[in-house]
């Protein structure tokens, strides 16, 4: 997970990084901080991250400009601030939670693992493509692919995207009927028909006559009966 954390008291920030730190060690790959509102938008909109821990008062400038920017349905947030009364705001923004200051480490960490099993009801994913920001519709996507460090995003109508989030990530962010099928893919199980067994115990899923996806072993049961229950439903 690549984390941001925006906030223009340096003290705060790192004690915010130290702490995550402890609570999320080893799922964090990455954190950075900035401490104005124009440095974090120029590195969001350059670089890729899954999660903003954001003030809302940065020397004066308001922290919900990040929130209306259309880059900020790249990534989760969590405010970290001390405007209590701007709580109901940030929830309108979708956030995942609002951490008030002053803040205690178990405080951080509830926000932090909220993140983690509040799975939202995504309509639609924004890659960056070209120095520019692309809409794709979670209803147009059929598998993702793991490519080196990039994922590969099929669509229904036969093009391909790339993202830079990993497939762990989109694992978290997409709604519970795309799964994991195999350490390289992930597909969505709505749209899938049947599991096809192969020679020499292979296992398929079938998206369409003519896309099959592999299933890994280990997932085989999994994906069996996440596909029955989509089926019963």
């Amino acid at each position: 997970m690549k984390i941001l954390i925006l906030e223009d008291e340096k003290s705060i920030a790192n004690r915010i990084e130290r702490l995550l730190k402890e609570i999320a060690g080893d799922k964090i790959s990455s954190i950075i901080q900035k401490e104005s509102l124009s440095e974090a938008l120029d590195y969001i909109n350059r670089y890729t991250i899954d999660l903003l821990f954001l003030d809302l008062n940065l020397s004066g400038k308001d922290g919900f400009e990040i929130l209306q920017s259309l880059a900020a349905e790249t990534f989760d947030t969590i405010i970290v601030s001390a405007y209590r009364d701007k709580a109901i705001d940030a929830y309108e923004y979708g956030v995942v939670d609002f951490v008030p200051k002053p803040f205690t480490k178990e405080r951080l960490a509830k926000a932090f693992h909220r993140l983690n099993n509040n799975r939202p009801d995504v309509k639609k994913i924004v890659i960056k493509k070209q120095g520019k920001l692309k809409i794709i519709l979670v209803t147009d996507l059929l598998f993702i692919k793991g490519a080196n460090i990039y994922s590969e995003l099929h669509l229904s109508n036969g093009t391909k995207e790339l993202s830079d989030l990993s497939l762990e990530r989109f694992e978290t962010i997409l709604p519970d009927y795309f799964i994991r099928i195999h350490k390289s893919y992930v597909a969505d199980i709505s749209k899938a028909t049947e599991i096809i067994i192969q020679p020499g115990s292979k296992y398929e899923l079938k998206i369409t006559e003519d896309l099959l996806l592999p299933i890994g072993r280990t997932r085989y049961k999994d994906v069996k009966k996440k596909l029955t229950d989509h089926q019963v439903v």
